[in-house]
C-alpha cells in the first residue's frame, strides 16, 4: 500500500507542479507546445505496451479491442459535451479533458500497482507524470487569461489531483480480487480514453504551437517512455 501512496503522490503531485508553473512562470507558446508533444509521444508507447499488449497477452483480443474502442468513445462524447454543449473551453475544456481521461487510466494505474515492484510500473507512471506535468501548465495558464484569480485556479486543479488520486487508490484496493478478464478490459478502457484525448487534445495542441517540431517532441517522449519500461522489465 505504501508503494500505491507514492506513486500515486507522484504522479498526482505533477498536477500541483504544473498548475503553479503555468501560473507563476509560464513558458512561451513554443516550449509548452514541445512539452505537450513529448508527453503526447510517452503516453502513445505507454498505452500501447503497459495496458494494451499485456491485456492481449494475458485475457482475449476481442475484450481488449472493444474495451479500447469504448473508452474512446465515452471520451469523445464526455469531451464534445463539455465543449459544445456545456460551455467549457479554453483551460476549464483542458481541465475537464484531463479529469475524463485521467479517471479510467488512474484507476488503472492503480491495478497495474496490484501485486507489482516499484520498476514494473515506471512507464506507465512516467509518462503519465510526463503528462500531467505539461497539460496543467497550459490548462492553468489559458483559465489565467480567461480572468480567473490565481488561487481559484489552483484549488480547481488541486481538487483534480484528489481526485484523481482517489481514483488510483480505488483502483487498486477495490479490484485487487478481480479476474485478469476484468483487469485487462479496465485498463484497454483507459487505454482508449487516452489515446482519444491524445488525438483530440494533446496533438493538436502541440502542433498549433510549436508547429513541425511537434513531431520530433512526440519521437523523443515514446524514447523516453521505452527507456522507463526498459528500466521496468517491460
Amino acid at each position: 500500500m505504501m508503494m500505491t501512496l507514492i506513486v500515486v503522490a507522484v504522479v498526482s503531485g505533477a498536477l500541483l507542479l504544473g498548475a503553479a508553473w503555468g501560473l507563476y512562470a509560464p513558458l512561451n507558446k513554443k516550449t509548452e507546445g514541445f512539452l505537450v508533444a513529448l508527453a503526447g509521444g510517452a503516453l502513445l508507447l505507454s498505452v500501447t505496451s503497459e495496458l494494451i499488449q499485456p491485456s492481449i497477452e494475458r485475457g482475449s483480443l476481442m475484450v481488449a479491442g472493444l474495451a479500447v474502442l469504448a473508452g474512446a468513445g465515452v471520451f469523445t462524447l464526455a469531451d464534445w459535451l463539455v465543449k459544445e454543449k456545456w460551455g467549457g473551453g479554453s483551460g476549464g475544456g483542458l481541465l475537464a479533458a484531463i479529469t475524463l481521461d485521467g479517471i479510467p487510466e488512474n484507476l488503472a494505474l492503480g491495478v497495474a500497482l496490484i501485486g507489482a515492484g516499484p520498476m514494473e510500473v515506471a512507464a506507465l507512471a512516467g509518462s503519465i507524470l510526463l503528462s500531467n506535468l505539461p497539460e496543467a501548465a497550459g490548462g492553468a495558464k489559458e483559465m489565467r487569461g480567461d480572468g480567473r484569480s490565481r488561487s481559484k485556479i489552483f484549488a480547481l486543479w488541486a481538487g483534480t489531483a484528489v481526485l484523481l488520486s482517489a481514483a488510483a487508490i480505488a483502483g487498486n484496493l477495490l479490484l485487487e480480487g478481480a479476474s485478469e478478464t476484468h483487469l485487462g478490459a479496465i485498463r484497454c478502457f483507459a487505454a482508449g480514453a487516452v489515446i482519444a484525448s491524445l488525438a483530440i487534445e494533446v496533438f493538436p495542441q502541440a502542433f498549433r504551437e510549436d508547429d513541425y517540431w511537434a513531431g520530433i517532441a512526440t519521437a523523443i517522449g515514446a524514447v523516453l517512455a521505452f527507456l522507463l519500461g526498459s528500466f521496468g522489465g517491460g
